[in-house]
């Protein structure tokens, strides 16, 4: 008598998988916005700042003079989507606003020539950056900081410590605060510029490989990714970027003065950070970078205007940082944990 064992069974036992609800992803995703539009609002509201905050004036300001910071801000994206800081794009950006300025103070040299010769130098900082920390491995924290500190006392040296006003092109300073269906024009620049990165971090191979880059190196090279090369490639345009912020700088305040760019370089990466946390949460994007720095402006200006003290605006640009950079590692380990 013969026995046939039965065969195990070959049913495959399905596993439910947690979905996260609509509403609940929707609010992950724009909770940043959503925080933005409450901040205006409350200051809208709030009696030491409701008679000047929503008014056509301060919100002109805000968007004016924080289009450059978000040009900086939309720079710093493409070292930090490949995994690496540049901490010298504030003081790429002060170095063109002063050499465009000093160019046509102190050599009369015409407009255009004056734009394009401080922005080839951008270039130039970039590809060095780029440069040391690609090909000779060097850190990019220590190198990208010891190149600010650098162009920072160059910057010194060639102004000796003055501010460089006479003599700038009235045509630069009427374009700086020009006005476009009632918004400035510098404004729509700085969204041109951020379309043009979105498109290219998401439509483009070459903006695809950055987010291969900054999420494993290794298997980006493993795959046949030109690694260094991209990574190079991406302080060069951070760089170009940065130099664009500074042209735009010296069209708003008319005015150049040596500093060390910081200014416009922290509320920019806290802008980034931000922007991280919305959107495409736990991912660098254009689209959040923008709302992050509108959100830090609409926050400062909220501020002054209620009667805060001056350290006020470099209080909240710190914590906006740390809570920025803690909230987005947070949800970039949870988005690599699935």
């Amino acid at each position: 008598m013969t026995t046939q064992s039965t065969p195990p069974s070959t049913a495959t036992v399905s596993i439910p998988v947690k979905k996260t609800p609509t509403a609940l992803r929707l609010l992950e995703n724009y909770a940043l916005l959503i925080l933005t539009v409450l901040v205006f609002l409350f200051f809208s509201f709030f009696p030491p700042s409701a008679a000047s905050f929503p008014t056509v004036n301060n919100l002109n300001v805000i968007l004016g003079s924080q289009s450059v910071v978000a040009l900086v801000a939309i720079a710093a994206l493409f070292p930090l989507v490949c995994g690496y800081f540049d901490f010298s794009l504030g003081a790429i950006a002060a170095m063109t606003q002063v050499m465009c300025a000093g160019f046509m103070v102190n050599f009369g040299w015409p407009l255009w020539l004056a734009i394009i010769v401080p922005l080839i130098l951008a270039v130039g900082v970039g590809a060095l950056n780029g440069l040391l920390v690609s090909r000779f491995g060097m850190s990019p924290f220590v190198t990208t900081l010891g190149m600010a500190m650098l162009l920072t006392g160059l910057m010194i040296w060639y102004t000796g410590g003055q501010t460089l006003v006479s003599g700038i092109d009235p045509a630069l300073i009427q374009f700086g605060s020009a006005r476009w269906l009632g918004i400035p024009v510098v404004f729509f620049i700085t969204l041109a510029v951020a379309a043009v990165a979105w498109y290219f971090f998401t439509h483009t191979p070459f903006g695809r490989s950055l987010y291969a880059i900054g999420s494993n190196a290794t298997a980006a090279k493993l795959v046949g990714l030109p690694v260094s090369k991209n990574i190079w490639w991406s302080f060069i345009v951070a760089g170009l970027i940065a130099g664009l912020a500074g042209i735009m700088q010296l069209s708003r305040t008319g005015s150049a003065v040596a500093s060390d760019g910081n200014s416009l370089l922290f509320p920019a990466l806290a802008a980034v950070f931000l922007g991280a946390t919305t959107i495409r949460p736990g991912f660098f994007n254009v689209g959040g970078t923008i709302i992050g720095a509108i959100f830090v402006a609409v926050s400062v200006s909220g501020l002054a205007l209620s009667g805060a003290s001056g350290w006020a605006s470099n209080v909240f640009n710190g914590v906006a940082l740390l809570a920025a950079v803690g909230l987005s590692t947070y949800l970039g380990r949870r988005r690599k944990s699935g």
